[in-house]
């Protein structure tokens, strides 16, 4: 009884640890969509890059790497973080917004 009790404790704290690291897996997946949103609508805005790389770092999670590129009138901001505790695996969490920048939209509407 001791020897499958050992077995079945061990088990149970690897599955509570797996179940802790896949909730904070999530937890930065949201912190990144969070992050990647309010890059994007700080570059639709028109606001200088560096404050735009400052305030999605500031929602991001620690050490993500933020990415914003410019294609043609819309402005796609990327976010990029390895989840926390097991951060040797090779798994990342990545996520990307898209908005149109706010110069274009007036521009669009007086072209119909």
């Amino acid at each position: 009884m001791t020897a499958e009790a050992a077995v079945v404790l061990c088990v149970l704290v690897a599955f509570t640890m797996a179940l802790v690291w896949g909730l904070l897996v999530v937890a930065a997946q949201i912190q990144c969509v969070d992050a990647a949103r309010t890059g994007a609508r700080a570059a639709a805005r028109q606001d200088p890059a560096d404050a735009v790389v400052t305030v999605t770092r500031e929602a991001a999670p620690r050490g993500a790497r933020v990415s914003v590129e410019h294609v043609g009138d819309q402005v796609r901001v990327t976010v990029t973080a390895s989840p926390p505790v097991l951060g040797g695996l090779p798994f990342e969490v990545r996520e990307q917004a898209v908005a149109l920048a706010e110069e274009t939209v007036g521009a669009r509407e007086e072209g119909r």
